[in-house]
């Protein structure tokens, strides 16, 4: 029996994820909000205590006791993979759908993948290569992949996570991800939303106690059930939904779902026609159109966590997903005439026919002085309708009003020739168009697009501006096509609507990708230089570069392109090798176009005439993308790694970087720029050294405001350190990304661009000096490089006798010493004390998704410039970006300071140039002029 005992006890925990979005009021916690999808943990005791459980919510580590009924048990064997999911609701969306997850944890490795990064809904291919958790001790089941094709260079690490090598590949190709980032290859992108995004209509579970963990000892305390705010996927344009308002529940239709424009971080938002006037939304965010709505009155924006599916017993009419047959009228409607003989009337029923024949219509407002409009979106390709085969009394009319897409009728799809002949349409029109009908015209909106029986042709319903005695509520014939308020519903042929004429017709959008040529960009362009043009220096080069319409003009999303090369070319010639690589015939009509472009359009005319204008750089911009199937590069934002990669892939050149792992004395690895990756984040010292101000002409703060700072020197080494890392030879140039997570997240509240580094002690195969005797080293310990009582700071590394000494030491008797190697074995002649550094000579910089450059252009402190390729813009839409390059010296003063002293610098004494290079800092390149020459 106490065997049996035992067994139950050791049996792990059972989990559970919510069921509805919670808040408890705790006396000790306040209020404890709890979302759908939260994973909780049973805890000891919690089995017996009949219809409640007390469950440690693990998102949040708080204690609770909740009803069984919120909650929805997780199977034992999938709750690792649930667990490293950080976002609840796809976690709650996974559980509903167990057969994919017992599908995702039987996958072989090896398996073809589509994996989700960067943008939500962006996929990129790769293989399966590991499964399981990243740490002993850990539960938590990722998936470890290989990125395959394009995405090559976008990963994070070669297969090893904090030092254990879980598999092998090139470095920057692997990922480790959670279950809901992961897709079969194989899969369509309907069954991949269908499997992973969909989830029912949230059950109301009943309302219970929720008592959080001082519950008992406070009946006082009155358990407070949040409102259900359940989350399906994003509702359908005509969606029926409800929302509480205050102490009232009002319904509505969707008229629009998705994220609002700039602010797709914030979620989903529901655009709601709502039923009665207790609105104060138009339909626009931010002057940006989302949808039609007659009245602020009748508009509603809220998130969707606020908006919940209406029940059937609200609705006191059909839903107009699923409407019921259509009744026929006692005697056919009257026929509509032609446009060319009478005036165009609205369709309905024979006892309103001769009200309406009566009707003129009212007085119209005049209409408002015409400004200049603002550029409209690319209107939608159409879609045409579907024919309606042998109507009969029990047929659903063929409905076009409900979807999110386009909803305008298509030419020539079997209507009657009455109607394809019609010219009265021309532009197509759809669900939210503005028209009028009649003459003297009638304005409205239209809210339906469909069929009705006894009609031939398609029919629209309008909401119409001003009410009309013969007007409907959006019903025809006891059927509802759509809502709006009394006596201004009407029912038109679509053929006989125009658009509205108190507007001017939208402008064709213009594509920005074919404008960009040298005809639209005439007065814009520069001239190619074929001659090898060398980059000028100091005072030339600052008078050269200095104004407007000077540096690399920007156009379409190219801040990372023009910011980049910028960077790379304007004032050194440690990368020009490039520009006269050999190419062989087997390497593609491409590679040569670009490298021709590269130099005698882009590089060499920069150097010359300081310029070089948008239409360039698009050419370049078309060789990526044809060479790398990648439709993004000609008009979406990139990042400049991502560019880079892709450039010097396309030219078939020697990669930048090789570096050698030395646990595993394997091939070294090749790479074009190198992603540092700190192990921690440094803590801002409590008691740093007193400076004088003397010594530092820029004000220092107090500590209770230091920054977190760290040098790219430091970060390179820590990097290198904990990574087992070294340079297998030393690099020209060194592209160095820093450490950065989106803009909320900074690891670092400043970074210092060190103006050298210094990479001895990272190369492979190399005489190095004892750290503490100066003589040859003939060990490395990585132990010791936290110990600050020997050389603080740096990288240790000691002979023979001083190895054995410093290890004698019982704080460093459990270190592990490596053996350094040299190559040709040990050396025995005199030590020359040469080191091997390289200088800073640009740094790309990145605020709100737009890139920007400092450049060095001088050997003296000072010399830098600031360049923005988008500084200024000439004309709208179909306008022009102006480029600007300006000197910027003041930010020689903070590269001269130290990580100590630019940690005690008041961040509100920032200029501005200086708070984005020191804040905002993207990559740093460093080179070596001498070395570049044997490129």
């Amino acid at each position: 029996m106490s065997g049996a005992q035992d067994h139950k006890r050791r049996q792990p925990p059972k989990m559970y994820l919510v069921l509805s979005n919670l808040k408890i009021q705790d006396q000790l916690e306040g209020t404890i909000r709890l979302l759908r999808g939260n994973l909780c943990q049973e805890q000891e005791g919690g089995r017996s205590r009949g219809d409640q459980l007390w469950v440690k919510v693990l998102d949040y580590g708080c204690m609770v006791k909740i009803d069984k009924q919120l909650l929805i048990e997780v199977p034992t064997d999938l709750t690792g993979l649930l667990e490293p999911v950080s976002d609840p609701e796809s976690r709650l969306n996974l559980l509903i759908n167990p057969k994919q997850l017992y599908r995702l944890a039987a996958l072989p490795l090896g398996t073809p993948l589509y994996v989700q990064m960067g943008q939500p809904g962006e996929l990129a291919e790769a293989e399966l290569r590991y499964r399981g958790p990243l740490t002993r001790g850990s539960t938590a089941v990722l998936f470890g992949v290989q990125l395959k094709d394009s995405a090559v260079g976008r990963g994070n690490s070669n297969g090893s996570y904090k030092g254990h090598q879980l598999f092998t590949c090139p470095e920057a190709s692997a990922l480790f991800l959670p279950a809901n980032q992961i897709r079969l290859r194989r899969w369509s992108r309907a069954n991949d939303d269908h499997h992973n995004n969909a989830l029912p209509p949230q059950p109301q579970p009943p309302i219970g106690n929720i008592i959080a963990r001082t519950a008992e000892s406070s009946p006082s305390l009155v358990p407070v059930l949040a409102r259900n705010t359940s989350s399906p996927p994003p509702f359908q344009v005509g969606h029926r939904v409800c929302f509480p308002l205050e102490d009232t529940v009002h319904g509505g239709e969707v008229r629009f779902c998705g994220a609002l424009p700039g602010r797709t971080s914030t979620g989903v938002f529901v655009g709601i026609l709502l039923d009665n006037a207790v609105g104060n939304w138009d339909g626009s965010y931010k002057g940006e159109k989302l949808c039609s709505i007659s009245s602020s009155l009748y508009g509603c924006l809220l998130p969707i966590s606020k908006v919940s599916p209406e029940p059937r017993s609200r609705r006191h009419t059909p839903p107009l997903q699923n409407p019921k047959p259509v009744l026929k009228p006692t005697q056919p409607p009257a026929p509509v005439s032609s446009p060319a003989s009478t005036p165009k009337i609205a369709l309905m029923p024979p006892q309103l026919l001769s009200a309406k024949l009566a009707l003129k219509p009212p007085p119209l407002p005049s209409p408002k002085p015409f400004t200049k409009p603002h550029p409209l979106p690319p209107t939608p390709p159409t879609i045409k309708p579907q024919t309606l085969h042998s109507p009969t009394a029990t047929d659903q009319p063929q409905l076009l009003n409900g979807s999110p897409g386009p909803l305008s009728p298509g030419r020539g799809d079997g209507l009657d020739a009455e109607e394809n002949g019609d010219a009265g349409l021309e532009v197509e029109l759809e669900v939210g168009s503005m028209v009028e009908v009649n003459d003297p015209p009638l304005f409205g909106v239209i809210r339906w697009i469909g069929r009705i029986i006894g009609v031939s042709q398609l029919v629209s319903g309008i909401e119409l501006d001003q009410e009309l005695t013969a007007g409907t509520d959006g019903s025809y014939l006891g059927e509802r096509h759509f809502r709006c308020p009394a006596n201004k519903g009407l029912f038109v042929k679509l053929r006989n609507c125009r658009r509205d004429s108190r507007f001017p017709a939208p402008e064709t959008p213009v594509n920005q990708v074919e404008r960009c040529n040298s005809i639209a960009f005439a007065e814009w362009g520069s001239e190619r230089v074929e001659e090898h043009t060398p980059p000028v220096q100091g005072d030339e080069a600052r008078d050269m570069y200095q104004g407007w319409k000077r540096g690399i003009q920007g156009h379409l999303n190219s801040c990372y392109l023009d910011a980049s090369l910028f960077s790379l070319f304007s004032c050194c010639s440690s990368v020009d090798w490039v520009l006269l690589w050999p190419s062989n015939p087997s390497d593609g009509p491409h590679c040569s176009q670009a490298q021709d472009l590269l130099r005698c359009e882009i590089v060499n005319p920069l150097r010359r005439f300081g310029y070089v204008c948008a239409s360039k750089t698009m050419a370049l911009r078309r060789l990526l993308e044809a060479e790398s199937s990648d439709t993004g590069f000609t008009n979406q934002e990139k990042d400049p790694e991502e560019f880079l990669n892709k450039l010097f892939q396309l030219l078939r050149v020697e990669p930048l970087l090789k570096i050698r792992s030395v646990t595993q004395k394997q091939q070294p690895q090749e790479c074009h720029l190198y992603q540092l990756f700190p192990p921690s984040v440094p803590l801002s010292p409590s008691s740093p050294v007193p400076l004088s101000p003397s010594l530092c002409p820029i004000p220092l703060s107090s500590p209770a405001v230091l920054m977190r700072v760290a040098s790219v020197q430091t970060l390179l080494e820590t990097s290198f350190l904990h990574a087992g890392l070294k340079f297998a030879e030393a690099p020209s140039c060194l592209p160095l990304l820093m450490p950065r997570f989106g803009k909320d997240f900074k690891m670092f509240d400043a970074i210092l661009p060190s103006l050298t580094i210094d990479i001895t002690d990272l190369l492979d195969d190399t005489l190095r000096q004892c750290s503490i005797c100066q003589a040859v080293a003939e060990w490395e310990c990585l132990e010791c490089y936290d110990d600050l009582d020997i050389t603080p700071g740096h990288l240790k590394q000691y002979c023979h006798t001083c190895n054995t000494q410093v290890h004698i030491h019982k704080k460093r008797q459990s270190h592990s010493p490596c053996q350094v190697g040299v190559a040709g074995g040990p050396w025995t002649g005199p030590l020359h004390g040469t080191r091997q550094r390289l200088a800073l000579f640009a740094v790309t910089c990145i605020e709100t998704s737009h890139y920007v450059s400092f450049v060095k252009h001088g050997p003296r402190p000072n010399d830098w410039l600031f360049f923005d390729s988008m500084a200024d813009r000439e004309g709208g839409e179909n306008g022009f970006n102006i480029p600007q390059v300006r000197a910027c010296p003041e930010v020689g003063r903070y590269l001269s300071l130290s990580a100590e002293e630019l940690v005690r610098l008041d961040p509100a004494s920032l200029r501005e140039s200086a708070r984005r290079l020191l804040c905002d800092s993207y990559m740093c390149l460093y080179h070596s002029p001498e070395l570049s020459l044997y490129k």
